[in-house]
């Protein structure tokens, strides 16, 4: 009915002088009720920025907007003299948000410029027939330039690597990269580029701070589903250590809501204009669960490859601790109401801690800081994280001072902390396993990763005694190592040699 009435109107008024208002052509009192009408719809403002009418005093095309401006001035003289426009007015809150959208616009355009894309090809190895490599795969992950020329990445990225091609963004060639320092429990690694010309034009991201509960994050990368750099936004929901499934090791982590998927591994995760984060994992089962790595723990591992020239660890005070919360417990070891802590129950034989603390401590405090009884202390605004962020967060032979409690009595103990290797090693990344054949027997060190090869659900279907020892038993003195019989050729393998497959090797 408006449309009808609007073209009605257009053909009507194109011959009358522009001092003309709508009052003087036959339809105003049709066109006015349409419009009266059509101002109580979904819309009170009527779109019409997509068509055209002819001005009323000359051949030139004008847009429809001053055919409602008349229909609205109509309405206006009836009820007095016609209003004036206001001014568009912002409040504070509007004029704030555009200011942080053009702030986090130039922040990712400055991230397009130091976002890369890395082609992997890789090779990893054969436990069951050590001698030998799997077929080489191609993986592509995403990095950025860091102060000193220098792109951080996960170390999945480019695990068990051959060789290493960056790209820069908006750019068709591929640079030879490679890798300087990889840590694969913290999941971080190091990459130079030689060529100059790659340099041209990069800029370097710097790093900034742990983000607070529900600031948004922008996470930028070479995700899967496409070719060119992607960007997603999300909000920190969960700052806790986390454990990170390429080192099955436990670290701080970020848990954002922004989508988190293979490519996007190694990107940066933007907050204002500084990196508050690198993309690494996704919770497998779950929509909209990413983890970030938070920048001390990249601080870490950029400051012991820096002061050492290589990966240097993550120290480890080798307890096992359990919570004291059941009240006959710390009734049991004599502790009073207001003291809290945790309880020892294993000590690494490796470990500084086990010539000092004994079995049934209660560890009070780390370095002046009180353990709760579960075992977490203080984080931020009224957030708590296990005590064990604070043992990591420490260089290699750094002092921690220990308060304990021991049969009734506090002491202060000074341990040195430093990395800890277990009895069967985790991961073994890029190098080839180590094995024996004796007599047509092969004998291998028993790893996690020889376990992994029978599966993915690898803990119920590998031999049980094997899977107890790698994940339960502590090495006894350093250098330590479970050797086990593999496997042996069909014609020196008897029966009886059979049965003594995946047994320890005692020597």
């Amino acid at each position: 009915m408006l449309g009808s009435s609007f073209r009605t109107a257009r053909r009507l008024c194109s011959s009358l002088s522009s001092s003309v208002l709508l009052d003087d052509c036959s339809l105003q009192h049709h066109l006015s009720s349409s419009i009266g009408k059509a101002s109580y719809g979904a819309s009170s403002v009527i779109e019409t920025n997509n068509c055209t009418n002819r001005a009323s005093s000359s051949n030139e095309i004008g847009p429809c907007s001053s055919l409602v401006t008349s229909a609205h001035a109509l309405r206006s003289s009836r009820a007095g003299a016609r209003r004036p426009r206001l001014p568009l007015v912002r409040t504070r809150q509007q004029q704030k948000k555009m200011t942080t959208d053009a702030d986090a616009y130039s922040a990712i355009e400055l991230a397009l410029d130091s976002v890369v894309k890395i082609f992997t090809v890789s090779s990893s190895p054969n436990y069951f027939l050590p001698w030998q490599n799997k077929s080489q795969r191609e993986s592509m992950g995403s990095g950025f330039v860091i102060p000193g020329r220098k792109i951080l990445t996960n170390a999945h990225v480019v695990a068990d690597h051959t060789f290493v091609l960056v790209r820069k963004h908006g750019s068709p060639t591929k640079y030879r990269a490679e890798v300087q320092a990889i840590g694969h429990e913290c999941d971080l690694a190091i990459l130079v580029v030689e060529s100059e010309e790659f340099w041209e034009g990069m800029n370097f991201l710097e790093l900034g701070d742990i983000p607070y509960l529900q600031e948004a994050v922008a996470v930028v990368g070479y995700p899967q589903g496409g070719d060119n750099i992607s960007v997603t936004k999300g909000v920190v929901s969960r700052v806790e250590p986390t454990q990170y499934v390429h080192g099955a090791t436990q670290l701080m982590a970020i848990q954002i809501d922004a989508a988190i998927n293979p490519g996007n591994s190694g990107g940066p995760a933007i907050m204002g204009n500084k990196v508050a984060g690198v993309a690494f994992q996704n919770l497998a089962g779950a929509e909209n669960i990413g983890y970030i790595i938070p920048v001390p723990v990249i601080k870490h591992f950029l400051a012991g490859v820096e002061e050492s020239g290589k990966y240097v660890g993550f120290c480890s005070l080798g307890l096992l601790c359990q919570p004291t919360e059941n009240i006959q417990l710390r009734n049991h070891f004599k502790m009073q109401s207001e003291m809290t802590g945790v309880l020892v129950s294993k000590i690494n034989p490796l470990s500084d801690a086990y010539n000092i603390l004994k079995k049934d401590d209660i560890i009070l405090t780390f370095d002046g800081v009180p353990i709760a009884n579960d075992g977490t202390v203080p984080f931020r605004n009224r957030e708590r994280i296990t005590f064990d962020y604070l043992v990591s967060m420490k260089k290699p032979n750094e002092t921690a001072v220990v308060k304990v409690l021991r049969d009734g009595k506090e002491y202060e103990f000074n341990i040195t902390l430093r990395p800890l290797q277990p009895l069967v090693p985790v991961h073994q990344f890029d190098k080839l396993p180590s094995y024996y054949i004796f007599a047509g027997l092969l004998f291998v060190p028993l790893t996690q990763p020889y376990l992994h090869e029978f599966g993915e659900d690898w803990y119920n279907s590998s031999p049980r005694r094997l899977c107890e020892r790698a994940l339960r038993e502590l090495p006894k003195k350093a250098g330590e190592q479970l050797v086990i019989l593999s496997q042996g050729t069909n014609v020196l393998l008897s029966y009886r040699s059979r049965k003594l497959m995946g047994l320890k090797l005692k020597i």
